[in-house]
This record gives C-alpha cells, structure tokens and sequence, in this order.
C-alpha cells in the first residue's frame, strides 16, 4: 500500500506461554478505517498497544507514519490519538479543563477546547464536573480527547462499547469526519454491525491470527450467497420465498414477483459480517 500510515509486519506477542497475536501483516492507508474485529481475547487490544508502544512486539516490525514505533515511539505518541475502552478521565475536572490539560501536555499554543467539545454534542456541559457526566458523554468526552493534537492516525479500542444509541451516532459520526480529514483509523470491535457500517476494509483476528482481510462488500461476495428474500400475499397468508440470483430463470422470477398484485416486500440476502467471522473460524463472538 502506497499511502500506508501503518504498516504492520510480521509481529507476535506472548504473555508468558500464551501466544496473543502471532505473526500478523497488515497495514492502513491514509484516510482509511480499518476495523479490527474479533472476540474478547483475540488480540485486538494488545495489538493496539504495540502499535502505539506500550509493548514491545516479540517479533517482527511496525512503523507508524513511516517512523519505527519502538525506536520513535515519543514521536509517534505526538502525532496519534488514542481512545481506550477504559475510562481515564480527571472526574473533577470540567469537560473543557480535561481538554485544556492535555493541549498542554502536547505543547499546543491557542488551542480552541469549545470546538472539540461543539464536535462531540458537549458545548453545553463545558463547565460541568466529568464525575456528573454519564457514560455515554464521558465516552464523547474521551473521543474529543484523542483529537486534542490533531493526529494523523487514531487507534480506537471498543469506541462506542455499551453506549446508548445516540452517542454511539455521535461518535461514529467523528470517526468518520477524521478518516475523511485524512487520518488513518484502526478501529478494534467485536460488534460486526459497527463495523459493517464504518470500515473501509476489516480484518477478522481469531486467537491471535488474521484470518480475513478485505472490504465487507468483497467478503460478504465471497462467503455469502447473491438472492433476494421475497414475501407474497397469499389469502389470508404470507407465503416468503428465497431466490438465488445465480440461479437459471432467476430474472423471470424476479420480474414476475415485481409485477405480482400481491408482492408485499423484497430484500436482497447477503450474508453478515458475523455470519462469515463463523463460516471463517468455526465459532462465534462469545465463544
């Protein structure tokens, strides 16, 4: 990849005997968002701490906006954000003397905290003490918090985990405007629904190895199966059929169905990122 902001080759990481990742390859492009999906323990988050030089790989290389993290990681560190799963918020601070804090652990002169704030829906609590903020804003909190520098690359871990249905929104809605600014995104999840509608490209990781790497559109071609889901009044009935679109005659049935006075709904069948992440490693996200 040209435009590669990481690249990743060849790491593995041991805790004792236990292998947590082992010997992945990736990289993410500039403007990117790469989602990194797997179950709890896959090796999502230690992954993350590699590449942002909180550990050390055992093997292989990683280089960040083509520096090399263990032998640059003060100058990496300067140049992403990072958004962990786990708050570490300073609760009796105010939502903007949180963000004025860490301008200044950056070095940032003139730095404006209400456009943050303005950008993650919390212009009007500015002034509240985070210790009265509910999850759900302290989670935005952290999200305008890793955009403090304005990073070149953000690493995500579990951004909008538990969240309420709005925050959620607001947050997916910030990675998006930063992938679209030109920041390069590693977003880590183990909800394959978010990740459908965020990623560019994903990467299944299952007991420490990618498994699968691609767009969702190219997997879900790949391991699912092209039809459409057809439901037809019948008396006082539903009669549902599926037809496969690879199937001989399927556009007869098709145009027969769409000009049918008792056709109530078609939808196309495509198979779901968690439907393949199975197919793909033989077990679930709980397992």
């Amino acid at each position: 990849m040209a435009n590669a902001a990481i690249r990743v080759d060849g790491i593995t990481y041991t805790y004792g005997d236990l292998v947590a990742v082992d010997n992945i390859s990736f990289a993410v492009g500039r403007g990117e968002i790469l989602g990194f999906l797997g179950p709890n323990g896959a090796g999502k988050s230690t992954t993350i701490k590699m590449l942002t030089g909180q550990a050390r790989p055992k093997t292989g290389s990683i280089a960040v906006l083509d520096k090399d993290v263990t032998k640059h990681h003060v100058e990496v560190q300067s140049r992403i954000g990072v958004c962990f799963e786990e708050k570490n918020l300073y609760l009796n601070m105010s939502g903007r003397e949180n963000l004025e804090f860490f301008a200044r652990l950056f070095g940032i002169k003139g730095f404006d905290a209400d456009e943050l704030l303005q950008k993650v829906g919390l212009a009007d609590r500015a002034d509240d003490r985070v210790k009265g903020y509910s999850k759900g804003m302290q989670q935005r909190l952290m999200m305008a918090r890793c955009l403090v520098n304005g990073p070149d690359v953000l690493f995500l871990d579990e951004p909008t985990d538990g969240l309420d249905p709005v925050s959620a929104q607001a947050i997916r809605q910030v990675i998006r405007e930063e992938a679209d600014r030109g920041a390069a995104v590693l977003l880590t999840t183990h909800d394959m629904d978010e990740a459908d509608k965020l990623s560019d490209r994903v990467a299944f990781i299952n007991e420490g190895r990618i498994v699968a790497l691609d767009t969702p559109e190219n997997l879900k071609l790949a391991h699912g199966q092209r039809s459409v889901r057809v439901r037809m009044r019948a008396a006082a009935d539903v009669r549902e059929q599926i037809i496969s679109l690879d199937a001989p005659g399927a556009g007869d049935r098709l145009k027969e169905a769409l000009g049918s006075q008792d056709l109530l709904t078609i939808h196309t069948e495509e198979a779901t990122l968690e439907a393949i992440f199975i197919k793909v490693t033989g077990r679930g996200l709980d397992t």
